[in-house]
């Protein structure tokens, strides 16, 4: 399947919306309270992704047959809990729908919002071993951070490269 990788645009805040959605449903199911899901939606999803890329967020998408199938955002190096940035780039968010996983869709992604060789960080749930071994290949190691989201009760470690 062939994909296009593309800046996202006001338009796609329904997709983009679902992607992080459906994402976070076949990824964190298994790792977050069952009434999570009372309150995170589509909907909600979708209103959050409309503020996001009505203001200045650039978000990279990509999309398949015109569908968004996955989406990446990378910004400036955040405060996680009490951990200070230990790089000045950080990727915030990069989701592919499952069906998409292995097309070549994820690394595209991350290759356009933080080219091979940028210092950078990302926090990636401890418990996403997919995830993990994809960013340990594209040289990203655990520096020992780790911090839980008392909110999701979800352990997350940084990664640096």
């Amino acid at each position: 399947m062939t994909f296009l990788i593309r800046a996202a645009t006001p338009d796609d805040a329904t997709g983009c919306a679902v992607v992080h959605h459906t994402s976070w449903v076949e990824t964190y199911s298994g790792l977050l309270p069952a009434d999570h899901w009372d309150s995170d939606t589509v909907e909600r999803r979708t209103a959050t992704w409309r503020r996001w890329l009505d203001g200045d967020m650039v978000v990279t998408v990509a999309e398949a047959a015109g569908q968004v199938v996955g989406i990446a955002f990378a910004g400036a190096g955040r405060l996680v809990g009490d951990h200070e940035p230990v790089r000045d780039r950080e990727l915030w968010l990069l989701y592919v729908l499952a069906a998409h996983h292995g097309t070549g869709a994820g690394q595209a992604l991350l290759d356009a919002v933080l080219p091979p060789g940028v210092a950078a960080q990302i926090w990636v749930a401890e418990h996403n071993p997919r995830a993990r071994r994809f960013y340990e290949r594209n040289g990203f190691l655990p520096d020992g951070a780790r911090y839980v989201d008392e909110r999701l009760d979800l352990a997350e470690v940084r990664q640096v490269r």
